[in-house]
Protein backbone atom coordinates (compact mmCIF):
# COMPACT_ATOMS: atom_id res chain seq x y z
CA UNK A 1 0.00 0.00 0.00
CA UNK A 2 1.40 3.43 -0.91
CA UNK A 3 2.21 5.95 1.78
CA UNK A 4 0.75 9.43 2.13
CA UNK A 5 2.11 12.34 0.10
CA UNK A 6 5.54 13.32 1.36
CA UNK A 7 5.53 16.36 3.64
CA UNK A 8 9.11 17.65 3.16
CA UNK A 9 7.85 20.44 0.90
CA UNK A 10 4.24 21.63 1.34
CA UNK A 11 4.01 22.41 -2.37
CA UNK A 12 5.51 19.11 -3.48
CA UNK A 13 3.42 16.50 -5.24
CA UNK A 14 6.05 13.80 -4.75
CA UNK A 15 4.72 10.50 -3.46
CA UNK A 16 6.44 7.55 -1.88
CA UNK A 17 5.19 4.35 -3.46
CA UNK A 18 5.59 0.74 -2.44
CA UNK A 19 6.29 -1.15 -5.67
CA UNK A 20 7.49 -4.73 -5.85
CA UNK A 21 8.51 -4.70 -2.21
CA UNK A 22 10.62 -1.55 -2.60
CA UNK A 23 9.90 2.03 -1.60
CA UNK A 24 10.18 4.38 -4.58
CA UNK A 25 9.75 8.16 -4.76
CA UNK A 26 7.94 9.65 -7.74
CA UNK A 27 7.83 13.41 -8.31
CA UNK A 28 5.62 14.14 -11.28
CA UNK A 29 6.83 17.75 -11.46
CA UNK A 30 10.47 16.74 -11.98
CA UNK A 31 11.13 16.99 -15.75
CA UNK A 32 13.52 14.04 -15.57
CA UNK A 33 11.77 10.69 -15.68
CA UNK A 34 13.19 8.37 -12.99
CA UNK A 35 15.38 5.66 -14.50
CA UNK A 36 13.53 2.88 -12.67
CA UNK A 37 10.29 3.89 -14.39
CA UNK A 38 11.91 4.16 -17.81
CA UNK A 39 13.56 0.74 -17.39
CA UNK A 40 10.51 -1.09 -16.09
CA UNK A 41 7.49 0.58 -17.72
CA UNK A 42 7.12 -1.54 -20.86
CA UNK A 43 7.65 -4.86 -19.09
CA UNK A 44 5.40 -3.99 -16.14
CA UNK A 45 2.39 -6.20 -15.47
CA UNK A 46 4.44 -9.03 -17.05
CA UNK A 47 3.83 -7.66 -20.53
CA UNK A 48 4.59 -10.46 -23.02
CA UNK A 49 6.56 -8.38 -25.55
CA UNK A 50 9.92 -6.65 -25.21
CA UNK A 51 9.29 -3.81 -27.64
CA UNK A 52 6.49 -1.97 -29.41
CA UNK A 53 4.91 -3.29 -32.56
CA UNK A 54 6.85 -1.94 -35.54
CA UNK A 55 5.33 1.39 -36.58
CA UNK A 56 5.17 0.56 -40.29
CA UNK A 57 3.44 -2.76 -39.58
CA UNK A 58 1.08 -1.01 -37.18
CA UNK A 59 0.07 1.68 -39.66
CA UNK A 60 -0.43 -0.81 -42.49
CA UNK A 61 -2.53 -3.14 -40.33
CA UNK A 62 -4.55 -0.33 -38.79
CA UNK A 63 -5.44 1.12 -42.20
CA UNK A 64 -6.78 -2.25 -43.39
CA UNK A 65 -8.87 -2.62 -40.23
CA UNK A 66 -10.21 0.92 -40.55
CA UNK A 67 -11.39 0.09 -44.09
CA UNK A 68 -13.36 -2.78 -42.55
CA UNK A 69 -14.88 -0.35 -40.03
CA UNK A 70 -16.12 1.79 -42.91
CA UNK A 71 -17.83 -1.33 -44.28
CA UNK A 72 -19.41 -1.83 -40.85
CA UNK A 73 -20.93 1.64 -41.05
CA UNK A 74 -22.45 1.01 -44.47
CA UNK A 75 -23.92 -2.25 -43.13
CA UNK A 76 -25.32 -0.51 -40.06
CA UNK A 77 -26.93 2.24 -42.11
CA UNK A 78 -28.48 -0.33 -44.48
CA UNK A 79 -29.80 -2.59 -41.71
CA UNK A 80 -30.43 -0.19 -38.79
CA UNK A 81 -28.07 -2.16 -36.54
CA UNK A 82 -26.79 -0.46 -33.38
CA UNK A 83 -23.36 -0.92 -31.77
CA UNK A 84 -22.02 0.27 -28.41
CA UNK A 85 -18.45 -0.13 -27.15
CA UNK A 86 -17.56 0.67 -23.54
CA UNK A 87 -13.91 1.53 -22.84
CA UNK A 88 -12.77 1.26 -19.25
CA UNK A 89 -9.38 1.12 -17.54
CA UNK A 90 -7.12 3.00 -15.19
CA UNK A 91 -6.19 6.58 -15.98
CA UNK A 92 -3.69 6.65 -18.89
CA UNK A 93 -4.56 3.09 -19.95
CA UNK A 94 -5.06 4.18 -23.56
CA UNK A 95 -8.84 4.41 -23.78
CA UNK A 96 -8.85 7.66 -25.74
CA UNK A 97 -6.27 6.45 -28.25
CA UNK A 98 -8.16 3.21 -28.89
CA UNK A 99 -11.38 5.17 -29.41
CA UNK A 100 -9.67 7.61 -31.77
CA UNK A 101 -8.16 4.77 -33.84
CA UNK A 102 -11.62 3.23 -34.15
CA UNK A 103 -13.36 6.50 -35.05
CA UNK A 104 -10.69 7.99 -37.32
CA UNK A 105 -12.40 7.29 -40.68
CA UNK A 106 -15.97 6.62 -39.61
CA UNK A 107 -18.70 9.04 -40.65
CA UNK A 108 -19.27 11.30 -37.61
CA UNK A 109 -22.94 11.67 -38.54
CA UNK A 110 -23.51 8.08 -37.42
CA UNK A 111 -20.57 7.42 -35.09
CA UNK A 112 -19.93 9.37 -31.92
CA UNK A 113 -18.06 9.39 -28.63
CA UNK A 114 -19.78 9.71 -25.27
CA UNK A 115 -17.59 11.08 -22.48
CA UNK A 116 -19.89 12.41 -19.77
CA UNK A 117 -18.75 14.87 -17.12
CA UNK A 118 -19.71 14.51 -13.48
CA UNK A 119 -23.48 14.40 -12.95
CA UNK A 120 -25.46 17.58 -12.41
CA UNK A 121 -27.69 18.10 -9.39
CA UNK A 122 -30.68 16.96 -11.46
CA UNK A 123 -28.85 13.85 -12.69
CA UNK A 124 -27.84 12.92 -9.15
CA UNK A 125 -31.53 12.64 -8.33
CA UNK A 126 -32.21 10.27 -11.24
CA UNK A 127 -31.93 6.51 -11.60
CA UNK A 128 -28.16 5.97 -11.86
CA UNK A 129 -28.23 4.57 -15.41
CA UNK A 130 -30.64 7.20 -16.73
CA UNK A 131 -28.18 9.73 -18.12
CA UNK A 132 -26.31 6.99 -19.95
CA UNK A 133 -29.47 5.58 -21.56
CA UNK A 134 -30.12 9.01 -23.05
CA UNK A 135 -26.90 8.70 -25.07
CA UNK A 136 -27.57 5.22 -26.51
CA UNK A 137 -27.44 4.71 -30.29
CA UNK A 138 -30.37 5.04 -32.62
CA UNK A 139 -30.73 2.87 -35.74
CA UNK A 140 -27.48 2.78 -37.73
CA UNK A 141 -25.36 4.41 -35.01
CA UNK A 142 -22.02 3.35 -33.54
CA UNK A 143 -21.40 4.83 -30.06
CA UNK A 144 -18.13 4.57 -28.11
CA UNK A 145 -18.08 5.32 -24.39
CA UNK A 146 -14.93 6.89 -22.97
CA UNK A 147 -15.77 5.67 -19.47
CA UNK A 148 -19.34 4.70 -18.71
CA UNK A 149 -21.72 3.59 -15.99
CA UNK A 150 -18.75 1.61 -14.65
CA UNK A 151 -17.54 4.76 -12.92
CA UNK A 152 -19.59 3.40 -10.03
CA UNK A 153 -17.49 0.24 -9.95
CA UNK A 154 -14.12 2.00 -9.77
CA UNK A 155 -13.57 5.73 -9.51
CA UNK A 156 -16.60 6.49 -7.35
CA UNK A 157 -16.04 3.95 -4.54
CA UNK A 158 -12.25 4.50 -4.48
CA UNK A 159 -12.56 8.30 -4.30
CA UNK A 160 -15.57 8.30 -1.98
CA UNK A 161 -18.06 9.66 -4.53
CA UNK A 162 -20.71 7.04 -3.74
CA UNK A 163 -21.82 5.15 -0.66
CA UNK A 164 -20.95 1.49 -0.02
CA UNK A 165 -24.65 0.71 -0.47
CA UNK A 166 -24.74 2.42 -3.88
CA UNK A 167 -21.64 0.50 -4.93
CA UNK A 168 -23.09 -2.88 -3.94
CA UNK A 169 -26.41 -2.06 -5.58
CA UNK A 170 -24.64 -1.17 -8.83
CA UNK A 171 -22.81 -4.51 -8.96
CA UNK A 172 -26.16 -6.28 -8.62
CA UNK A 173 -27.97 -4.11 -11.17
CA UNK A 174 -25.35 -3.75 -13.93
CA UNK A 175 -25.69 -7.31 -15.32
CA UNK A 176 -29.51 -6.92 -15.40
CA UNK A 177 -29.21 -3.53 -17.08
CA UNK A 178 -26.88 -4.92 -19.73
CA UNK A 179 -29.14 -7.90 -20.35
CA UNK A 180 -31.86 -5.44 -21.35
CA UNK A 181 -29.44 -3.68 -23.72
CA UNK A 182 -28.49 -6.92 -25.45
CA UNK A 183 -32.09 -8.18 -25.60
CA UNK A 184 -33.02 -4.90 -27.27
CA UNK A 185 -30.74 -5.99 -30.13
CA UNK A 186 -27.83 -3.62 -29.48
CA UNK A 187 -24.34 -5.06 -30.01
CA UNK A 188 -22.51 -4.34 -26.75
CA UNK A 189 -18.72 -4.57 -26.36
CA UNK A 190 -17.02 -4.00 -23.00
CA UNK A 191 -13.26 -3.41 -23.00
CA UNK A 192 -11.00 -3.21 -19.95
CA UNK A 193 -7.57 -1.80 -20.90
CA UNK A 194 -4.98 -2.97 -18.39
CA UNK A 195 -1.53 -1.44 -17.87
CA UNK A 196 1.31 -1.91 -15.42
CA UNK A 197 1.97 0.53 -12.63
CA UNK A 198 5.28 1.80 -13.97
CA UNK A 199 3.68 2.33 -17.38
CA UNK A 200 0.94 4.42 -15.81
CA UNK A 201 3.53 6.55 -14.00
CA UNK A 202 5.47 7.02 -17.25
CA UNK A 203 2.35 8.16 -19.09
CA UNK A 204 1.40 10.52 -16.26
CA UNK A 205 4.90 12.00 -16.42
CA UNK A 206 4.69 12.35 -20.22
CA UNK A 207 1.40 14.23 -19.85
CA UNK A 208 2.77 16.54 -17.17
CA UNK A 209 5.70 17.64 -19.36
CA UNK A 210 4.11 17.73 -22.82
CA UNK A 211 2.28 21.04 -23.47
CA UNK A 212 0.00 19.25 -25.96
CA UNK A 213 -1.01 16.55 -23.48
CA UNK A 214 -1.00 18.35 -20.13
CA UNK A 215 -4.77 18.85 -20.30
CA UNK A 216 -5.09 15.07 -19.94
CA UNK A 217 -3.54 15.15 -16.46
CA UNK A 218 -6.32 15.85 -13.97
CA UNK A 219 -6.28 16.46 -10.22
CA UNK A 220 -7.96 13.05 -9.98
CA UNK A 221 -4.88 11.45 -11.56
CA UNK A 222 -2.67 12.99 -8.88
CA UNK A 223 -5.04 11.96 -6.11
CA UNK A 224 -5.03 8.39 -7.44
CA UNK A 225 -1.25 7.99 -7.36
CA UNK A 226 -1.30 6.25 -3.99
CA UNK A 227 -4.53 4.33 -4.57
CA UNK A 228 -3.23 1.70 -6.98
CA UNK A 229 -4.14 -1.22 -4.73
CA UNK A 230 -7.62 0.16 -4.07
CA UNK A 231 -8.26 0.43 -7.81
CA UNK A 232 -6.92 -3.10 -8.33
CA UNK A 233 -9.34 -4.49 -5.75
CA UNK A 234 -12.26 -2.68 -7.38
CA UNK A 235 -11.22 -3.79 -10.86
CA UNK A 236 -11.08 -7.44 -9.79
CA UNK A 237 -14.47 -7.28 -8.11
CA UNK A 238 -16.03 -5.50 -11.08
CA UNK A 239 -14.76 -8.09 -13.56
CA UNK A 240 -15.91 -10.94 -11.35
CA UNK A 241 -19.43 -9.58 -10.74
CA UNK A 242 -20.24 -8.14 -14.16
CA UNK A 243 -18.61 -10.57 -16.62
CA UNK A 244 -21.61 -12.41 -18.05
CA UNK A 245 -22.45 -14.59 -21.04
CA UNK A 246 -24.62 -11.84 -22.53
CA UNK A 247 -22.18 -8.98 -21.81
CA UNK A 248 -18.65 -10.33 -21.30
CA UNK A 249 -15.58 -8.25 -20.51
CA UNK A 250 -12.77 -8.27 -23.06
CA UNK A 251 -9.46 -7.52 -21.35
CA UNK A 252 -6.64 -5.86 -23.31
CA UNK A 253 -3.08 -5.71 -22.02
CA UNK A 254 -2.23 -2.16 -23.03
CA UNK A 255 1.42 -1.39 -22.32
CA UNK A 256 1.89 -1.28 -26.10
CA UNK A 257 -0.78 1.08 -27.41
CA UNK A 258 -0.32 -0.12 -30.97
CA UNK A 259 -1.05 -3.76 -30.21
CA UNK A 260 -3.92 -2.72 -27.95
CA UNK A 261 -5.66 -0.64 -30.62
CA UNK A 262 -5.31 -3.28 -33.32
CA UNK A 263 -6.69 -6.01 -31.09
CA UNK A 264 -9.63 -3.90 -29.91
CA UNK A 265 -10.68 -3.26 -33.50
CA UNK A 266 -10.05 -6.86 -34.58
CA UNK A 267 -12.21 -8.16 -31.76
CA UNK A 268 -15.14 -5.96 -32.77
CA UNK A 269 -14.83 -6.81 -36.46
CA UNK A 270 -14.66 -10.54 -35.78
CA UNK A 271 -17.87 -10.36 -33.74
CA UNK A 272 -19.95 -8.31 -36.20
CA UNK A 273 -21.57 -10.14 -39.11
CA UNK A 274 -21.43 -7.32 -41.67
CA UNK A 275 -21.64 -7.38 -45.45
CA UNK A 276 -18.34 -7.59 -47.33
CA UNK A 277 -16.41 -8.86 -44.29
CA UNK A 278 -12.83 -9.79 -45.26
CA UNK A 279 -11.72 -12.34 -42.67
CA UNK A 280 -8.23 -12.61 -44.16
CA UNK A 281 -7.67 -8.87 -43.72
CA UNK A 282 -9.02 -8.89 -40.17
CA UNK A 283 -6.70 -11.70 -39.15
CA UNK A 284 -6.55 -13.22 -35.69
CA UNK A 285 -6.48 -11.47 -32.34
CA UNK A 286 -3.31 -11.86 -30.29
CA UNK A 287 -4.16 -14.08 -27.34
CA UNK A 288 -1.08 -12.81 -25.49
CA UNK A 289 -2.64 -9.35 -25.47
CA UNK A 290 -6.41 -9.97 -25.44
CA UNK A 291 -8.52 -12.31 -23.36
CA UNK A 292 -11.94 -12.77 -21.82
CA UNK A 293 -12.97 -11.90 -18.29
CA UNK A 294 -11.15 -11.81 -14.96
CA UNK A 295 -9.22 -15.02 -15.57
CA UNK A 296 -7.05 -13.34 -18.21
CA UNK A 297 -5.34 -11.17 -15.58
CA UNK A 298 -4.31 -14.07 -13.33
Amino acid sequence: MASEVLAAKPESRAVELEIGGSSRVFDIDNPELPKWIDDEAFSSDDYPYKRKLDEEEYEETLTKLQIELVKVQFWMQATGKRVMAVFEGRDAAGKGGAIHATMAYMNPRSARIVALTKPTETERGQWYFQRYVATFPTAGEFVLFDRSWYNRAGVEPVMGFCTPEQYEHFLEEAPRFEKMIVHEGIHLFKFWLNIGREMQLKRFHDRRHDPLKIWKLSPMDIAALNKWDDYTDKRDRMLKETHTDHAPWTVIRGNDKRRARINVIRHMLKNLDYEGKDKAVIGEVDDKVIGSGPGFLK
